[in-house]
């Protein structure tokens, strides 16, 4: 098995919109979030690869500017939902899947810290 991961970090904002959220989760605060995008396969492409990095780094940097200083609840992919990391994990793999033409990679799991201690991910077949 093959494996290719590339990451980045951005700040933005959210709060918890679940019914008594501990104190200070239910009004706005920011996470410095690190999205962590791995691709799995058996074999390898063409060109030898999982998946072409530039590619990918393309695509996260453009979901980084999407999401840099937003506050995650005024968006719409969020729509009614509670943003919390485990839904933003999916959320972000969503994007990733549907920028991604390359049909090499089997796997795909978004791992999303909300800060240096805490992480939660969402893995899906391709």
């Amino acid at each position: 098995m093959y494996e290719l991961s590339v990451s980045r970090d951005f700040v933005a904002q959210h709060y918890l919109t679940v019914p008594s959220p501990p104190p200070g989760e239910g009004e706005p605060h920011s996470h410095r979030y690190e999205a962590d995008v791995r691709f799995r396969t058996e074999t390898l492409g063409a060109y030898g690869y999982v998946v072409d990095i530039d590619d990918v780094e393309a695509t996260l940097d453009g979901l980084v500017d999407r999401y840099r200083d937003s506050l995650l609840n005024d968006l719409p992919e969020f729509g009614d939902h509670n943003p919390s990391v485990e839904r933003f994990a999916e959320l972000f793999g969503d994007r990733v899947v549907a920028d991604l033409s390359d049909t090499t990679p089997d796997e795909l799991t978004v791992r999303m810290w909300e800060d240096d201690v805490a992480w939660a991910s969402h893995s899906r077949e391709l």
